[in-house]
């Protein structure tokens, strides 16, 4: 007896699937969800500690995604697209818990530096460092150094100044470096 298998491939690329799910196909949204939400949900945890709220964000995130389908153009990746939707989700659902403070207290930055960080520990790790941070350091070091925003775009996208961008970005990465030396010398044995 000859057994059939029938492969049934739904969708080949991506742009198709934005193109059903436009129409509310029901199964591209749901591969378009399934493609995207490990990485989404990895930017949404940048921001937000506690999974499960970032889980959230993400999700109200998604309902935004296909809400507004229509709106993206095809210029630029949508992965791209996406995810400014998931940052600005995290930051939105971070300013309804009141979480984020920003110190006003300007600090004199002789010189803009690059992500000079160094260290030997895992991404994990890191990722709990940065959780302990304030968290009006945490967001802007994450929109700067991890998801790549120039100062005059947190600056808009946070409702602060420039200048209180740069300097929670400085403050932040002091921190973060000290928490990171303090790690590295309790790691290797040293007082």
């Amino acid at each position: 007896m000859k057994s059939l298998l029938k492969v049934i491939q739904l969708f080949k690329n991506e742009n198709t699937l934005i193109e059903k799910a436009v129409k509310d196909n029901r199964e591209a949204q749901h591969a378009l969800f399934e493609m995207h939400a490990p990485k989404m949900l990895s930017v949404c945890r940048y921001y937000i500690k506690d999974l499960q709220h970032a889980e959230e964000a993400m999700l109200n995130g998604f309902y935004k995604v296909f809400s507004n389908l229509k709106s993206f153009k095809g210029e630029g990746s949508f992965e791209g697209w996406i995810r400014r939707i998931m940052v600005r989700e995290s930051i939105s659902f971070l300013r309804k818990q009141k979480q984020i403070e920003f110190s006003m207290e300007t600090v004199e930055i002789e010189h803009d530096f690059t992500n000079n960080i160094e260290t030997e520990i895992e991404v994990a790790e890191i990722q709990q460092l940065i959780d302990t941070l304030p968290e009006g350091y945490k967001v802007v070091f994450v929109m700067y150094a991890i998801e790549g925003y120039k100062h005059h775009e947190i600056a808009e996208a946070l409702n602060i100044t420039e200048g209180t961008s740069k300097s929670q970005l400085f403050k932040a990465r002091n921190m973060l470096q000290q928490k990171i030396n303090d790690l590295n010398k309790t790691s290797y044995g040293t007082p």
